[in-house]
Formats: structure tokens, sequence, C-alpha cells
């Protein structure tokens, strides 16, 4: 970082003209102001000292020595977990999303303990007996063992009934023996697994009595304590090099006839009694399907997280950076004065709120299902798997898109590694393809809405989401209007239209013959597409209503700066789904032209307010970790000072000029 630097005045100058409560935005995007508070107290023990920041830039390093590095910090922030974070009151642990946050100014990709957190743990909660819990969770927590979560391989990915790995129970010795009996079914892809982990927990098929009862968790110890030797029957490494998550130790796992105890099965939801007798609870599938849908739960916030942090940095930017000469004899404008480098980067903070207000919206339906479930209910369920899947699919899409056009709108500067939008690109684009593929989600949520308009269609009662299905069924055709609560009615009306083209597809598949499940296959681009405008409609209608609940109590010009936000983010996509529009609304010509009015005077309207809704998100340096977007704008003086930290300019003469260029230059190679 660049010490004692003066704010650049450009940037002074923007915050000059903010019209708004920036802190009151930022306590309405955390969930109050205490919780502020209490995040930028977390962020103050954390950073303050100093020891999350790196003398020479993590990219600079080699494989090993960035890995190195990453378990270096590790320990460090566990530590500081452990002895002091955890005293905070209300700090609800590995949890608590000011602690994830706060993590990134130690990690610009990502901790090798982060699924040790991120799912090691919230399974052993999930589905393991109390009995278990008191032995496991106090040594997880505790950091006396570290675990991974391995689940994904070689072979199988998304479809969890095809993995391979096997768990056959000897009820001689009451263990399981874990094997894997092809090269496809090798573990693969599991976080922290590599080189850090000496437990995991392995998702098998379970078989007992020569019965294959489906895949079960069982958590495996897999490495020596003493020596981190894998142990007999296991085989461990890493995956090899990524586009990102470098310092992740992604990881592979092999096992040959290994043995465990059979009190190492997870048995909150089913069992193997002693003489190899399963025994599952009442909906065990749903029970266990339940705890699954966590990680895609929390990624619609962390993406929007991130998504926050590069329009900060390219808003910045933007403010800083002048360049051309539209007018003869003028200074070289702002770039974020053209317009259409505010079509770039307005939609990016929008958007950023969008996902951020679902994801808190998203984590609420969790809690209430989870609490529905402990008490036997499942009900709920479905529509949270069918919520939970399309909002993973379409927020990590949006977010790495979105973020990528930030990178873009910083022209060359943006190609910087030092920037961190590379970085933060890497790492977005890689969650659209974890935790479940964005088409296998999206089909998985067309299953539910093709079921949701048979039930309307049966004239049953809908669930909330899809309640708007009942119109379309009716033959109610939309009639436009660009009221908020016009444009959401009509983004609805999309998706039902679109469900409802999905629907006669496949009927007419069947009547030709067609088992359902091709007929199914046949419509699975339309099926697709289907989810993705029901997601879309959601989220428009989520980010509207829970913005007229969080403002309700607000000044005037924070609703009216938070409104116009939202506004730009409804205008946007009724530009971008004009075609649909056409085809499922009366919407005209003049109706689209008078759109576009309005959404460059929102644009025009959001300008001078830019800078201080990307101060809201109030991102520490430490955290940015970018040349770009410091809260000083001091752009070219940190572009500078981080390109002499590389290993390159440690000395005038590279040894490469001797041993090539020189003899090269004489002819003599």
């Amino acid at each position: 970082m660049v010490a004692n630097v003066d704010v650049n005045p450009d940037l002074k100058k923007e915050r000059l003209k903010c019209n708004f409560n920036i802190e009151e935005v930022t306590f309405i995007l955390d969930g109050g102001k205490d919780k502020t508070l209490q995040r930028r107290k977390i962020e103050d023990i954390v950073l303050n000292s100093g020891v999350s920041i790196d003398p020479i830039p993590e990219e600079c390093l080699s494989l090993k020595e960035r890995y190195d590095n990453a378990v270096r910090k590790s320990v460090l922030f566990g530590k500081l977990i452990k002895n002091e974070l955890l005293e905070i009151s209300g700090l609800e642990g590995f949890g608590n999303s000011a602690l994830k946050r706060t993590s990134d100014a130690f990690f610009k990709e990502v901790s090798p303990f982060m699924l040790h957190l991120g799912m090691f743990v919230p399974t052993i909660i999930g589905q393991c007996t109390a009995e278990q819990q008191s032995k496991w969770l106090p040594l997880a927590l505790n950091l006396k063992i570290i675990g991974a979560y391995a689940q994904t391989e070689l072979g199988h990915g998304t479809f969890i009934r095809g993995l391979e790995t096997t768990a056959t129970y000897d009820p001689d010795k009451e263990e399981f023996v874990l094997n894997s009996p092809t090269l496809t079914s090798s573990k693969w892809w599991a976080g922290g697994l590599g080189n850090t982990a000496n437990h995991c927990i392995v998702i098998a098929q379970l078989y007992t009595k020569g019965q294959c009862h489906g895949t079960h968790p069982f958590i495996v110890q897999i490495r020596d304590l003493e020596t981190h030797e894998p142990l007999p029957g296991v085989k461990v490494g890493d995956i090899g090099l990524r586009m990102g998550f470098n310092t992740a130790d992604n990881g592979f796992l092999r096992f040959n006839n290994y043995r465990i105890p059979r009190e190492n099965m997870m048995m909150k939801n089913a069992k193997v009694l002693k003489d190899g007798t399963y025994v599952k609870v009442a909906r065990h599938a749903k029970l266990t399907y339940g705890t699954m849908v966590f990680v895609r739960v929390t990624m619609v916030a962390e993406v929007a997280n991130n998504l926050a942090k590069a329009v900060t940095i390219a808003v910045r930017f933007s403010a800083v950076r002048r360049q051309s000469q539209p007018k003869p004899d003028e200074p070289e404008p702002q770039i974020i004065d053209y317009l259409t480098q505010q079509h770039k980067l307005f939609i990016c903070i929008s958007t950023a709120h969008a996902l951020h207000i679902t994801g808190l919206w998203l984590w609420r339906t969790f809690e209430t299902v989870l609490s529905n479930m402990k008490s036997g209910n499942t009900d709920s369920l479905p529509e949270l798997h069918a919520l939970s899947s399309c909002l993973k699919a379409v927020s990590t899409s949006d977010a790495a898109a979105y973020i990528e056009q930030c990178r873009y709108a910083c022209g060359g500067h943006g190609y910087m590694l030092s920037s961190n939008l590379p970085l933060l690109y890497s790492y977005v684009s890689a969650t659209r393809i974890y935790e479940g593929d964005y088409t296998v989600l999206l089909l998985q949520t067309a299953r539910f809405l093709v079921k949701a308009w048979e039930q309307a269609e049966n004239g049953n009662p809908l669930t909330p989401t899809v309640s708007y299905l009942a119109a379309a069924v009716a033959k109610q055709r939309m009639t436009w209007n660009d009221s908020a609560e016009g444009m959401i009615c009509s983004f609805e009306a999309i998706a039902a239209g679109k469900i409802s083209a999905c629907n006669e597809n496949i009927r007419r598949h069947m009547k030709s013959g067609m088992c359902f499940e091709d007929a199914w296959q046949l419509t699975t681009v339309r099926l697709v597409a289907a989810a993705v405008s029901h997601c879309r409609a959601m989220i428009c209608r989520t980010y509207w209503s829970e913005i007229k609940r969080l403002t309700a109590t607000s000044s005037n010009s924070v609703k009216i700066v938070m409104e116009q936000l939202a506004s730009l983010y409804l205008i946007y996509w009724a530009l971008e789904m004009s075609g649909d529009l056409l085809r499922y609304t009366n919407i005209n010509e003049t109706d689209l032209n008078r759109l576009q009015q309005r959404y460059e005077e929102l644009l025009a309207l959001l300008r001078n307010n830019a800078v201080g809704l990307v101060d809201a998100f109030d991102f520490r340096d430490e955290i940015l970790h970018s040349t770009l977007g410091a809260y000083d704008g001091q752009i070219y003086e940190r572009l500078m000072a981080e390109a002499e930290k590389s290993p390159l300019n440690d000395m005038p003469v590279q040894s490469s000029f001797q041993k090539y260029i020189k003899p090269l230059m004489r002819g003599k190679l």
C-alpha cells in the first residue's frame, strides 16, 4: 500500500457531489447499524495489525510459495477467530458473513481451510447425530483436525446418484470398507484435500447385506495426525494448476480397501446397525438433500459481495481516469462522464444490490424451511430447492459477466493482476460451475415449474414464488404498463408463457408415443430459458419489494437513490428482454423508446452519486486488494509502487541477458 498520500482531487469532488447519507445505505446493506458496527469491529481486530498484507505480491510467488503463504495466513486467521473474535457478542463463528468478508483481506484467491469451515463443519452439524456432533464438532471448531468435503468425482459431478466410490459394511469387524473401483471414481476438486486436510467427509454408495442404499456421507481420516503422511489404503494429492483457486489446494482422493469404524457413518438421517441392518428416518432423501442446498443459498450473497468489490474498483478508477478530448481546448473528461461508461457500470452497482438483497431474503427463507424440517415438515423443501438452484445459477452467471464488464471498463489497467479484477473474475467464474452446473441446476428448477403449471391447471394451491401462474392458466394476457409493478408482472408473464410452451411441447411429443424423459430432453433448451425467466422475475420482485421494506424509515434522499437503482435494474432487463415482452405482452415500439429514454435519464440521475454508492459498500483497501480501487484514488502511484515489487525488477540486468540475448546479438546461437 502507498502510505501518506492525499485523496485524488477528482475523487474528492465526486464525494462532495453525493446527495445522500452514505452510512445510511451501508446500514441497510449490512442489515442494521449494529451489524455494521460489529463488522467494523471485526475488521479492526483482524486488519489493523497489518498481518494480512504480503510484502511481495502473492501472484509473484511460485505455486509452492503461494500455497505455503496461504497456509501460514490461514493459521494466523484461525488463531484470530479462536482467540479474539469468538468472544464478540453475537458472533456465530464460522457462519458469520463479516468473517468471510474479512478473510478476503488475507486471501486474494482462497484459503486452503475454506472448505473446512464452509462445508466440513456445516455437514457435521447437518448430518451427524447429537452424539457424533459431541465428538467431531469440538475437534473441528478448535482446529484439532482439518477437514475437506469429497463428493465430486473425476467422472461425476452434479449427478450424485452416479458416484462410484463404495462403502461396503463388514459386520464381522463392524467397519466400512471404502474403495475407488475405477479411475473415474477418484474424488476430484475437493478444496483443502490435496495437501492440507487430515480428515474429509466422503460421499459414497453404501452397501450392506448385498444391497446398495445409495449415497451417504462418512467421516474419514486420510492422514496421520503426527506425520501428515497419507494412511495405508489412501492415495491423495493436488489436481494441478487451475484457472484460479490455486491456493485452495484442490485435491484428488482414492481408496483401496480402506477401513473406517461403523460409527464414522454420519447417522442423523440414516444408519447401519451392528449386524448390518440399514435403518433410515422418514423422508430420509429429502432431509439429506436439505443440507445440500446450504452452499447454494450462501453463494448468492457471496457473489454479490465480489461484484460489489469489482464495481467499487471500476467506479473509483473511472472517476480518476481521464481520456480523450471530445471538445477542443477543453481538459480530458473523466471517463465516468461518458454515457457508455455509465451504461457499463451502473447496472453493476444495481445488480450487486439486487443479488445481495435477494441473497439475504433467500437465507431467511432457508432458515424458515430448516426450522420446519426440524419439526418434521419438509413440504416447503421442493420450492427452496428450486429457488436455490436457479438463483445460484443466475447470480453466479450475472456476477461473472459483470465483473468482466468492470474489467473492460478499466481498459488496459484492468488487465493488471494488481487491479484484482482478473482474480475476482477467475474466482466468481468458478462459482458458476461448482455446487451444481448452470444448466443442470436450471433444469432442476424447470422440473418444479412444470409440476407447478400442472397444479395451476388443476386448480390446486400454488407456492408463493409461482403464484403468478394462476393468471396465465386462466389465459389472462398481460397488459403492459411501465410502473415497477407493471414491469415485474410482465417478467412473470414471460416466465409463465415459456413454462406453458414447455408443457405443450412435452405433451405434443408424448402424444406421438414418446416417453416423458425423451420428450423432456427434446424440450431442455426451452426449459432452461423458462427457468432463467422465472428466476429473473423472482429477483426483480424480491429486489423491488425488499427495497421498499428496507427503506421504509430511511431519509428521503436514501429512498430516492435506492429506488433509482432498483428502477434502473428493472428497466435494464425490460430492454434486454424486449423480444420476450413483444411476444408475451402488448408492449409496442413507442413503449420501448420511452423505456430507453427513462433508462438514460436514470444514468444521468445516478451519475453524481456513483462514487458515494460504491463507498457505501464500505470495503477497506485491504479487502479490495486493488491498485485501481483504493479509497484515495491514487491509481498511478499505486500501479508504479506495485510494479516495483516484481521479482523481475530485483536487478537491472537479468541472467538471461548473458545466457541468451547477448550470444544471440553476437551471432553465437
